[in-house]
Formats: structure tokens, C-alpha cells, sequence
């Protein structure tokens, strides 16, 4: 076998090192000079209003309902419930809040895709925070999704999804 020599060893090593220093210096020197744009986000504050919203909403069409908005990672950022809702409204809520953060659909149309295609079924076990039914939208700010709104307690999720139309419209959100 034919070994390098002990002289192309050194320069293969200095080499290395020099090239080593030299992205050391570049990527220490970029952090202090390159600004990352953060990505747009949904504030508290929006999302209380969405949800303030939605519960004005429901209870002007007489239903006792849960309210959850999520950020676009799912996590709960707001969430507000009539004092006569059940108890289940509050799973259901932030379910469907979560599903449509997570997947940009509106929970309705996922519920309606998996009952034609039973090959969609898997979808309602994919996370267990995941919430199949209707009266879950994104939010869609400026082209950007931004989170989900749930609305779980009227009698029918084509009801709950009024009133969650409700919390976008107060915030801007496409529709």
C-alpha cells in the first residue's frame, strides 16, 4: 500500500486547519451581521379576539359553546367557554383548532373526504389531539397560516363553524 508521506500529511492537516479557522470566522462573523426575518405569527391578542368572537357568535344563535385558537404549531393561545357548555367542548374545541392549524383544512372537509374515501381514515389517527369534525378553520392572514380556530357545543358542527367564521372575519382572516 502506498502510504502519503509524512510531508503531504502536514499539509493535508494544515490545510484542514486553515480551512477550519477560515468558516469559523465567516459563520461567527455572519451571526453578528445576518438577521433572520422571523415568520409572521398570531398574536395573543388577535387570537383572543377571534375567539371573543366566535363566542359572541354562538351565543347570539342561542348555543352555549368552547372556543380554542392555536398557533400554527398547535399550541394553545387563546381559549374562552360559556359557563353552560359541557364538559366535552373544551376537548373538542381545541381538537378542531389543532386539526386545522396542523393540516390548512377546514375540519368539515377532512370529516366529509374521510366518510367518501375509506383509505382517509388513518388521517383521524395521526395525532391524538386530532379533531375530525366540522367547526375547525385555519387561520390564513395575508396568505400565511397562522393557526386554527375550534368551536365545539352547538347542536352540529356546521353550527360551530358559523360562529368560528365569525372569530376570522373579526381578525381579517381569509375566508
Amino acid at each position: 500500500m502506498n502510504y502519503p508521506s509524512f510531508k503531504s500529511k502536514k499539509i493535508v492537516i494544515g490545510t484542514a486547519t486553515a480551512l477550519g479557522l477560515i468558516v469559523a470566522g465567516v459563520v461567527s462573523g455572519a451571526e453578528s451581521k445576518v438577521k433572520i426575518p422571523l415568520a409572521p405569527y398570531l398574536t395573543q391578542e388577535l387570537a383572543l379576539q377571534a375567539a371573543t368572537a366566535a363566542l359572541e357568535q354562538c351565543r347570539t344563535d342561542g348555543y352555549s359553546v368552547s372556543v380554542a385558537v392555536v398557533d400554527r404549531a398547535g399550541v394553545l393561545l387563546s381559549f374562552v367557554r360559556d359557563p353552560s357548555a359541557g364538559p366535552h367542548t373544551v376537548g373538542s374545541s381545541q381538537g378542531k383548532a389543532f386539526t386545522s392549524a396542523s393540516t390548512g383544512q377546514i375540519t368539515a372537509n377532512m370529516a366529509q373526504a374521510i366518510s367518501e374515501n375509506s383509505a382517509l381514515t388513518g388521517l383521524r389517527d395521526m395525532d391524538p389531539r386530532m379533531v375530525v369534525l366540522a367547526g375547525g378553520l385555519p387561520i390564513i392572514i395575508e396568505g400565511q397560516r397562522l393557526g386554527g380556530i375550534g368551536v365545539g357545543g352547538a347542536p352540529g358542527g356546521h353550527l360551530d363553524a358559523v360562529c368560528a367564521l365569525a372569530g376570522l372575519k373579526k381578525v381579517g382572516a381569509q375566508i
